[in-house]
Protein backbone atom coordinates (compact mmCIF):
# COMPACT_ATOMS: atom_id res chain seq x y z
CA UNK A 1 0.00 0.00 0.00
CA UNK A 2 1.15 3.63 -0.32
CA UNK A 3 0.68 5.09 2.88
CA UNK A 4 1.13 8.89 3.77
CA UNK A 5 1.51 10.27 7.17
CA UNK A 6 0.25 14.29 6.96
CA UNK A 7 0.74 16.35 10.07
CA UNK A 8 2.62 20.37 10.71
CA UNK A 9 1.35 23.59 12.38
CA UNK A 10 -2.28 24.07 12.64
CA UNK A 11 -3.10 26.60 9.82
CA UNK A 12 -0.58 25.82 7.33
CA UNK A 13 -2.94 23.86 4.83
CA UNK A 14 -3.47 20.13 6.15
CA UNK A 15 -7.18 20.57 4.84
CA UNK A 16 -5.79 22.05 1.12
CA UNK A 17 -3.11 19.29 0.92
CA UNK A 18 -5.95 16.09 1.73
CA UNK A 19 -8.19 17.24 -0.82
CA UNK A 20 -5.26 16.80 -3.36
CA UNK A 21 -4.66 13.73 -1.96
CA UNK A 22 -8.15 12.97 -2.58
CA UNK A 23 -8.20 14.55 -6.02
CA UNK A 24 -5.78 11.78 -6.36
CA UNK A 25 -7.36 8.52 -5.28
CA UNK A 26 -5.97 8.33 -1.54
CA UNK A 27 -8.48 7.37 1.31
CA UNK A 28 -7.86 10.08 3.88
CA UNK A 29 -8.56 10.27 7.34
CA UNK A 30 -8.53 13.32 9.37
CA UNK A 31 -7.70 13.80 13.07
CA UNK A 32 -7.50 10.12 13.42
CA UNK A 33 -5.92 9.28 16.68
CA UNK A 34 -1.89 8.12 16.45
CA UNK A 35 -2.68 4.50 18.66
CA UNK A 36 -5.67 3.52 15.48
CA UNK A 37 -2.77 3.64 12.60
CA UNK A 38 -1.92 -0.37 13.24
CA UNK A 39 -5.19 -1.32 13.18
CA UNK A 40 -6.71 1.07 10.94
CA UNK A 41 -4.08 -0.12 7.82
CA UNK A 42 -4.36 -3.53 8.91
CA UNK A 43 -8.15 -3.05 7.96
CA UNK A 44 -7.41 -1.67 4.33
CA UNK A 45 -4.64 -4.37 3.94
CA UNK A 46 -7.84 -7.06 4.52
CA UNK A 47 -9.78 -5.45 2.18
CA UNK A 48 -7.04 -4.86 -0.77
CA UNK A 49 -4.15 -6.18 -0.53
CA UNK A 50 -2.22 -4.23 -3.21
CA UNK A 51 -2.60 -0.81 -4.62
CA UNK A 52 -4.48 0.72 -1.24
CA UNK A 53 -3.81 4.62 -1.43
CA UNK A 54 -3.82 6.00 2.30
CA UNK A 55 -3.59 9.20 3.90
CA UNK A 56 -3.78 9.57 7.99
CA UNK A 57 -3.90 13.18 9.41
CA UNK A 58 -2.43 13.99 12.80
CA UNK A 59 -1.38 16.86 14.77
CA UNK A 60 -1.74 18.49 17.92
CA UNK A 61 -5.36 18.58 17.86
CA UNK A 62 -5.23 14.57 18.88
CA UNK A 63 -4.05 16.22 22.25
CA UNK A 64 -1.81 13.30 24.43
CA UNK A 65 -3.15 10.75 21.44
CA UNK A 66 -0.66 12.71 19.64
CA UNK A 67 2.47 11.49 21.50
CA UNK A 68 1.59 7.87 20.69
CA UNK A 69 2.89 8.91 17.31
CA UNK A 70 6.28 8.04 17.57
CA UNK A 71 6.00 4.40 19.11
CA UNK A 72 3.21 3.85 16.21
CA UNK A 73 5.72 4.83 12.75
CA UNK A 74 8.01 2.37 14.52
CA UNK A 75 5.23 -0.51 14.74
CA UNK A 76 4.49 0.37 11.37
CA UNK A 77 8.41 -0.63 9.93
CA UNK A 78 8.56 -3.31 12.18
CA UNK A 79 5.91 -4.45 10.70
CA UNK A 80 7.10 -3.91 7.08
CA UNK A 81 4.81 -1.48 6.22
CA UNK A 82 6.22 2.13 4.72
CA UNK A 83 5.06 5.46 4.90
CA UNK A 84 6.39 9.22 3.81
CA UNK A 85 5.60 11.72 6.65
CA UNK A 86 4.74 14.98 4.45
CA UNK A 87 5.36 17.94 7.13
CA UNK A 88 3.45 21.32 6.40
CA UNK A 89 4.23 24.68 7.33
CA UNK A 90 4.18 28.29 7.72
CA UNK A 91 5.82 31.27 9.78
CA UNK A 92 5.02 32.66 12.86
CA UNK A 93 3.45 35.50 11.00
CA UNK A 94 1.62 34.11 8.31
CA UNK A 95 0.24 31.64 10.68
CA UNK A 96 -1.10 34.57 12.97
CA UNK A 97 -2.91 36.56 10.18
CA UNK A 98 -4.60 33.32 8.62
CA UNK A 99 -5.99 32.72 12.23
CA UNK A 100 -7.16 36.39 12.26
CA UNK A 101 -8.79 36.15 9.05
CA UNK A 102 -10.55 33.02 9.82
CA UNK A 103 -11.32 33.69 13.02
CA UNK A 104 -10.92 30.57 14.57
CA UNK A 105 -9.05 29.27 17.46
CA UNK A 106 -5.87 27.64 17.92
CA UNK A 107 -5.86 24.37 19.54
CA UNK A 108 -2.79 25.11 21.92
CA UNK A 109 -4.30 28.86 22.92
CA UNK A 110 -4.72 29.32 26.15
CA UNK A 111 -4.32 32.81 27.01
CA UNK A 112 -6.00 33.67 23.81
CA UNK A 113 -2.74 34.52 22.28
CA UNK A 114 -2.40 33.23 18.86
CA UNK A 115 1.08 33.13 18.81
CA UNK A 116 1.88 31.74 22.21
CA UNK A 117 -0.14 28.68 20.80
CA UNK A 118 1.74 28.68 17.55
CA UNK A 119 5.04 28.57 18.70
CA UNK A 120 4.50 26.12 21.83
CA UNK A 121 3.00 24.03 18.73
CA UNK A 122 6.32 24.47 16.84
CA UNK A 123 8.22 22.91 19.70
CA UNK A 124 5.84 19.81 20.38
CA UNK A 125 6.04 18.94 16.48
CA UNK A 126 9.97 19.78 16.23
CA UNK A 127 10.73 15.72 16.65
CA UNK A 128 8.60 14.67 13.88
CA UNK A 129 9.47 17.65 11.59
CA UNK A 130 12.94 16.30 11.89
CA UNK A 131 11.82 12.62 10.46
CA UNK A 132 9.73 13.93 7.79
CA UNK A 133 10.64 13.45 4.20
CA UNK A 134 8.83 16.12 2.76
CA UNK A 135 8.49 19.75 4.40
CA UNK A 136 6.66 22.07 2.33
CA UNK A 137 6.42 25.43 3.46
CA UNK A 138 3.22 27.10 2.29
CA UNK A 139 3.99 30.70 3.38
CA UNK A 140 4.06 32.76 0.21
CA UNK A 141 1.84 29.89 -1.66
CA UNK A 142 -1.58 30.83 -3.23
CA UNK A 143 -3.61 28.13 -2.46
CA UNK A 144 -3.59 27.13 -5.90
CA UNK A 145 0.66 27.02 -6.43
CA UNK A 146 0.19 24.85 -3.42
CA UNK A 147 -1.79 22.26 -4.71
CA UNK A 148 0.19 22.04 -7.84
CA UNK A 149 2.82 21.88 -5.87
CA UNK A 150 2.12 18.82 -3.77
CA UNK A 151 0.61 17.36 -7.30
CA UNK A 152 3.95 17.26 -8.95
CA UNK A 153 5.46 16.27 -5.54
CA UNK A 154 3.00 13.32 -5.59
CA UNK A 155 3.37 12.35 -9.09
CA UNK A 156 6.86 12.69 -9.20
CA UNK A 157 7.31 10.16 -6.11
CA UNK A 158 4.00 7.64 -7.71
CA UNK A 159 6.27 7.23 -11.24
CA UNK A 160 9.74 6.66 -9.36
CA UNK A 161 11.25 9.33 -10.87
CA UNK A 162 13.21 11.81 -8.94
CA UNK A 163 11.18 15.32 -9.11
CA UNK A 164 13.48 18.21 -8.34
CA UNK A 165 12.26 21.46 -8.01
CA UNK A 166 14.59 24.78 -8.27
CA UNK A 167 13.60 27.52 -6.43
CA UNK A 168 14.65 31.01 -6.94
CA UNK A 169 14.67 32.93 -4.00
CA UNK A 170 15.82 36.80 -1.80
CA UNK A 171 18.12 36.36 1.17
CA UNK A 172 15.77 39.44 2.04
CA UNK A 173 13.08 37.64 2.57
CA UNK A 174 14.53 34.74 4.07
CA UNK A 175 15.81 31.12 3.08
CA UNK A 176 13.20 28.60 2.11
CA UNK A 177 12.71 26.40 5.02
CA UNK A 178 11.58 23.44 2.69
CA UNK A 179 14.68 22.91 0.52
CA UNK A 180 17.69 20.54 0.50
CA UNK A 181 20.29 22.48 -1.05
CA UNK A 182 20.73 26.25 -1.01
CA UNK A 183 23.18 28.11 -3.59
CA UNK A 184 24.42 31.27 -3.07
CA UNK A 185 24.64 33.67 -5.89
CA UNK A 186 25.11 36.91 -4.88
CA UNK A 187 28.78 36.85 -6.05
CA UNK A 188 27.56 37.52 -9.47
CA UNK A 189 26.70 41.40 -10.87
CA UNK A 190 23.30 42.78 -9.70
CA UNK A 191 21.56 43.90 -12.63
CA UNK A 192 19.29 46.04 -9.81
CA UNK A 193 22.15 48.65 -10.35
CA UNK A 194 21.57 49.17 -13.79
CA UNK A 195 18.45 51.39 -14.58
CA UNK A 196 17.09 49.82 -17.62
CA UNK A 197 17.21 46.42 -16.17
CA UNK A 198 16.44 47.02 -12.47
CA UNK A 199 12.46 47.39 -13.24
CA UNK A 200 12.95 43.57 -15.09
CA UNK A 201 13.34 40.06 -13.99
CA UNK A 202 15.44 36.93 -14.72
CA UNK A 203 12.84 36.09 -16.98
CA UNK A 204 13.71 38.84 -19.40
CA UNK A 205 16.12 38.24 -21.99
CA UNK A 206 18.35 41.76 -21.23
CA UNK A 207 18.24 40.67 -17.98
CA UNK A 208 19.55 36.83 -18.38
CA UNK A 209 22.08 38.20 -20.49
CA UNK A 210 23.37 40.33 -18.52
CA UNK A 211 23.66 37.45 -15.73
CA UNK A 212 24.91 34.63 -17.62
CA UNK A 213 27.12 35.79 -20.14
CA UNK A 214 30.30 36.13 -18.12
CA UNK A 215 33.19 33.54 -17.72
CA UNK A 216 32.47 33.54 -14.39
CA UNK A 217 29.01 32.37 -14.72
CA UNK A 218 29.60 29.86 -17.42
CA UNK A 219 32.19 28.06 -15.04
CA UNK A 220 29.88 28.16 -12.00
CA UNK A 221 27.20 26.75 -14.10
CA UNK A 222 29.22 23.85 -15.26
CA UNK A 223 31.03 23.12 -12.21
CA UNK A 224 27.47 23.18 -9.98
CA UNK A 225 25.76 21.39 -12.78
CA UNK A 226 28.29 18.69 -12.93
CA UNK A 227 27.93 18.27 -9.23
CA UNK A 228 24.15 17.37 -9.42
CA UNK A 229 24.13 15.36 -12.11
CA UNK A 230 26.80 12.98 -10.00
CA UNK A 231 24.49 13.87 -6.99
CA UNK A 232 21.19 12.90 -8.53
CA UNK A 233 21.85 9.30 -9.34
CA UNK A 234 22.73 8.40 -6.02
CA UNK A 235 19.86 10.23 -4.27
CA UNK A 236 17.41 7.98 -6.48
CA UNK A 237 19.50 5.30 -4.83
CA UNK A 238 18.95 5.97 -1.58
CA UNK A 239 15.45 6.03 -2.18
CA UNK A 240 15.04 9.80 -2.44
CA UNK A 241 11.69 10.93 -5.01
CA UNK A 242 12.06 14.85 -4.22
CA UNK A 243 14.96 16.92 -3.66
CA UNK A 244 14.23 20.83 -3.33
CA UNK A 245 17.31 23.37 -4.83
CA UNK A 246 17.26 26.43 -4.21
CA UNK A 247 18.49 29.52 -5.55
CA UNK A 248 19.42 33.13 -3.72
CA UNK A 249 20.23 36.76 -4.47
CA UNK A 250 19.23 39.53 -2.50
CA UNK A 251 15.40 40.04 -3.75
CA UNK A 252 15.18 37.32 -5.81
CA UNK A 253 14.31 39.15 -8.91
CA UNK A 254 17.20 38.91 -11.16
CA UNK A 255 20.27 37.24 -10.46
CA UNK A 256 18.25 33.76 -9.04
CA UNK A 257 15.81 33.65 -11.52
CA UNK A 258 17.83 33.73 -14.40
CA UNK A 259 20.58 30.99 -12.54
CA UNK A 260 17.58 28.87 -11.80
CA UNK A 261 16.05 29.07 -14.83
CA UNK A 262 19.36 28.43 -16.42
CA UNK A 263 20.09 25.20 -14.13
CA UNK A 264 16.54 23.63 -14.87
CA UNK A 265 17.65 23.88 -18.71
CA UNK A 266 20.62 22.43 -18.24
CA UNK A 267 19.11 19.79 -16.31
CA UNK A 268 16.66 18.83 -18.36
CA UNK A 269 19.02 18.81 -21.63
CA UNK A 270 21.37 15.92 -19.60
CA UNK A 271 18.01 13.86 -19.84
CA UNK A 272 18.85 12.75 -16.15
CA UNK A 273 15.38 11.21 -15.84
CA UNK A 274 14.43 13.24 -13.51
CA UNK A 275 11.55 15.34 -13.62
CA UNK A 276 12.40 19.05 -13.55
CA UNK A 277 10.26 21.89 -12.11
CA UNK A 278 11.43 25.73 -11.46
CA UNK A 279 9.64 28.20 -9.63
CA UNK A 280 10.34 31.87 -8.39
CA UNK A 281 9.10 32.57 -5.18
CA UNK A 282 9.38 35.93 -4.62
CA UNK A 283 8.30 36.61 -8.54
CA UNK A 284 4.93 35.10 -6.86
CA UNK A 285 4.18 37.75 -4.83
CA UNK A 286 4.11 40.30 -7.97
Amino acid sequence: MELKIVTGMSGAGKTNLVQVLEDMGYYCVDNLPPNLFGKFVDLILQVQDDGARVALVADVRGGKFFADVYDVLQDLRNKGINYEIIFLEASDEILVRRYKETRRRHPLTKSGSVLEGIQEERKRLQRIRGEADVIIDTSNLKVQDFKQRVADLLQGGADERLLVNVTSFGFKYGLPIDVDLVMDVRFLPNPFYVADLKPQTGLDEAVRDYVLQRPESESFLQKYTDLLLELLPQYVQQGKHHLALAVGCTGGQHRSVAVAEEIGRRLTEAETGAVIRVNHRELQQN
